[in-house]
Formats: C-alpha cells, sequence, structure tokens
C-alpha cells in the first residue's frame, strides 16, 4: 500500500510538471525549457540513463536553432498537449523508468526474461491481403477476447509492462475493444499498427478522449510501389488518414516494410519530406521476413542494400544532419538495444490464436494465454532458451535467431519442443530458416567487417 501511494504521488508530480512545461513550450521556444525537463528526466530517471545521454540532450536544447529544438517545436505546438503528456508520462516514466526497474527486478526473481511491451494481434482479419506481410495469408476467424488482453495487461504491469503495441490482421477492426482497454489502462502506452483505411472522424475524436493511443500507418514508398504490394487505392487511403489525423492535431508515425526494391524509395528525401509535410513525427523500419510456407526470398536485401538502410537511417535521425523525423531501423538497430530484443528481453508477442511467441515474425510456442497466465508463458522453454542464450552473437548487427543466425532458431525450437504457430500453415524451423541461410551466408562477412572496425570483438551493452 505504501509503494502504491508512493507511486500514484510520484506519477501526479510529474504529469504536473510535464504539462506545465508542454504549456510553456506552446509560446516559448523549446530549447528555452528543455533543460528543466532534462533535469527532471534526470530526477526521475536517475542511472538508468548515462550521464553521456544526459550531456547529448542538454547539447542539444542549447542549440536553438539544431533541428532537434525544431522537431520538438512542431511536436508542442502542432500536436495535442494531451496525447504528448500523455505518452511521456506512461512511456517514458511508467514504461522506462518504473516499468522497466521492475522488469528487471522480476527477471532476476522469477529467472526469465520480463518485457516491458507486448505486441498483441487483437484479430487475424484484416481487409487488406499485402505481398510480404506476415499475416496475409492469416484466416479470419482467430481474435484474443477482450477479456484476455486486458488479463495480459493486468497480469504484466504487475510485472513492469507499460506498453502495448497492436498488429494483426487490421487491429482497427477491434477498435471498440481497444479503446476499452486504453480507458481501463491509462497508465499504458498503447499503440497500434495500422493500413489507415478505418481511420474516421469518430476514431480522432477517441484518440483525442482517451489520450493513451496513437498509431502508425503502414506505407511501403510513393503510390506506384505501395499499390503494388497493398492494392490499388491504398496510397491516397494512407494519405487521407494523415491528413484527417493532422487536422486533429494527432501526432502519428509510419510503419515502413523495407525491400530491396523499395529500399531507396521509402528512404529518399521526396518522401520523408512529404511525410513530415503530412504531420508524421516518427517512423519503424522493418526489414522484410521470408516468414510463412510461400514468402519468398526475392524481396531479402543485399548486403550492400542493408549496408544503404543502416546508414541512410542513421543520417536520418542524426543529431545535426538528416529530417526531422525520429526513425527506428528494427534490424540495423540492434547495437543499441544489446541484440535481439525478443523472447520477452523487451517485448514479445502474443497472435490472434493466444500463442505467445517470442517475436512478430517467429511463430513458435510451446504457451498459450488462453491457458496459462502471462508470467507462465514467459516461463515456457522457448523463452527460457532465448534468456540463456542471449545475445545470440557478440555482434549486434547480426541480431536476430532466424535471419542471421539461422542455425540458432533450428536449434532452440529443437531442444524446446515448440510448434509452429502459424494461422495459415504450420511451418518448420527448418523450412523457414533454410530461406535465410543464403542471405545469412552473404551478410555475416560484411556485418563482421563493419563491427570490428567500430567496436572490435566486444559486445556493446544496451545504454
Amino acid at each position: 500500500m505504501q509503494n502504491k501511494l508512493v507511486h500514484a504521488t510520484e506519477r501526479k508530480a510529474f504529469q504536473t510538471i510535464l504539462t506545465s512545461l508542454i504549456n510553456k513550450a506552446q509560446t516559448k521556444d523549446a530549447s528555452e525549457i528543455a533543460n528543466s525537463l532534462i533535469n527532471l528526466m534526470e530526477k526521475i530517471l536517475g542511472d538508468s540513463w548515462t550521464q553521456e545521454s544526459y550531456a547529448t540532450l542538454r547539447d542539444i536544447a542549447a542549440n536553438p536553432d539544431s533541428k532537434w529544438v525544431h522537431y520538438a517545436n512542431r511536436i508542442a505546438r502542432e500536436m495535442d498537449s494531451g496525447i504528448v503528456t500523455s505518452f511521456l508520462l506512461n512511456a517514458a516514466y511508467e514504461g522506462g523508468f518504473r516499468g522497466y526497474k521492475t522488469t528487471v527486478e522480476a527477471s532476476k526473481e522469477h529467472g526469465c526474461n520480463i518485457p516491458w511491451i507486448v505486441l498483441m494481434d487483437p484479430t487475424s482479419a484484416c481487409n487488406m491481403h499485402c505481398t510480404g506481410c506476415w499475416a496475409a495469408e492469416y484466416d479470419h476467424k482467430q481474435n484474443l477476447s477482450y477479456e484476455v488482453m486486458d488479463k495480459v495487461l493486468t497480469e504484466g504491469k504487475e510485472l513492469g509492462l507499460h506498453a502495448c503495441l497492436f498488429t494483426g490482421g487490421e487491429p482497427l477492426m477491434r477498435k471498440k475493444d481497444i479503446l476499452r482497454l486504453c480507458e481501463k489502462h491509462q497508465d499504458v502506452a498503447f499503440h497500434a499498427f495500422t493500413n489507415g483505411t478505418l481511420i474516421d472522424d469518430q476514431f480522432c475524436q477517441d484518440l483525442l478522449r482517451v489520450k493513451n493511443f496513437m498509431v502508425s500507418i503502414s506505407i511501403e514508398g510513393f503510390e506506384d510501389a505501395n499499390d503494388s504490394r497493398r492494392g490499388n487505392g491504398h496510397y491516397e487511403k494512407a494519405l487521407r488518414a494523415m491528413d484527417l489525423m493532422r487536422s486533429y492535431r494527432i501526432p502519428f508515425g509510419v510503419s515502413i516494410c523495407y525491400t530491396s526494391r523499395n529500399y531507396k524509395d521509402v528512404t529518399s528525401d521526396e518522401f520523408l519530406d512529404m511525410l513530415i509535410e503530412k504531420g508524421c513525427v516518427f517512423a519503424w523500419y522493418f526489414h522484410y521476413m521470408p516468414v510463412g510456407m510461400n514468402a519468398s526470398t526475392d524481396l531479402l536485401l543485399t548486403p550492400e542494400q542493408r549496408l544503404y538502410m543502416k546508414d541512410r537511417v542513421r543520417w536520418i535521425r542524426d543529431l545535426n544532419e538528416g529530417k526531422e523525423l525520429f526513425a527506428i531501423d528494427f534490424q540495423n538497430d540492434g547495437e543499441f538495444v544489446g541484440g535481439c530484443v525478443a523472447g520477452g528481453k523487451y517485448y514479445c508477442h502474443i497472435n490472434a490464436a493466444g500463442d505467445v511467441e517470442p517475436c512478430v515474425f517467429i511463430h513458435y510456442s510451446g504457451a498459450n494465454i488462453n491457458e496459462h497466465s502471462f508470467l507462465e508463458c514467459l516461463k515456457q522453454p522457448l523463452f527460457l532458451a532465448y534468456h540463456d542464450n542471449q545475445p545470440f552473437n557478440n555482434n549486434h548487427l547480426r541480431p536476430c535467431p532466424m535471419l542471421e543466425n539461422p542455425e540458432i532458431l533450428q536449434r532452440l525450437v529443437k531442444e524446446t519442443g515448440a510448434k509452429s504457430t502459424d494461422l495459415e500453415a504450420p511451418e518448420s524451423a527448418e523450412h523457414l530458416c533454410g530461406k535465410c541461410e543464403a542471405y545469412a551466408r552473404c551478410w555475416t562477412p560484411v556485418a563482421e567487417e563493419v563491427w570490428e572496425k567500430t567496436y572490435g570483438t566486444e559486445i556493446k551493452d544496451a545504454p
């Protein structure tokens, strides 16, 4: 009871100061108040961040003409302050500080990985059929009930989890239940990856009401490239959804699957400038994965193409150059998070049938949330094998046990007896990883050369 009281008091104080700072930023330059926010972050986060990180933030704040100060000004003046406050409160304070410390302690207590983010598929249903999407072949009959999703969040928060992502299928086909979860779990940051076709005025009004839910719209480049994967007319629908959210002052991001065919288009100046003009504030870049019995390997990148992506995304979010857009590269940013983040290390995935999987791309499991508690699912043999084997090598440019280390996933699945959970057709680990072997052989010497030049042979820990 005492801990809950301290938590509530601390959260309220953080919220009050944060709201005051964001309100001041409506009329003052962000650099004028940034140090107050950084000081607050340091007081709350303490040594969970390095002194170097705080110093970098102060250096940015000291230059009112820097791109990140402009970026902060744009968010403060063009976005709904309630949503921005809720995101920082739940994702940074609850998740990044209190939650992360709780997950670390729980991990030691239980001897397994404890994630601070969960990714759930509310439904396997989708109103589209996109090439290269792992859910493209799913049937439309599987759904996680509201009660089960609520159970995951309730039990997860006790372990330190305060961030929930939704994918699918098309998660907004279950938006009523998702909004119910947002209303009940106001201390959780919610996010959905959506095709954007179900975003309308009512949904925007709901986002402004609950405050703790944001979305990323999936887009694969300009009209020809995008619609070749997502179907005729999707590009215009996605842009209309962006325009609508901007008119309501709602911050949003984009989700981009990059392939051998579109990697330059989706990182081009023209494409990025268009997204920023539409009001986009962040971008998730996902490397194409050949998941599914009929998945093609033609869309996998060459080593030269992957190096281009790595360097280009880092240029986009550079402190001085690049774009006023925060970009995350799920595959190439492994060095900043200690390698593979799956298997509960930072996150796990629950598909629409309830199977608790290590990763949204790794469709194997030995536990179902409909039959077990969340903690019991995290203690399944496959997750314990992840816990005992991470990182999978000393090069975080090769983080994945499937794409860059296909022999490892085959071994873990075999040793733990995990079963294929693909909702279209069971796929053996040998079949899946066989599609990655040539890619891994080509990428390994390139990644090793880059890593050794940068870090030697040491493993770079997550910050």
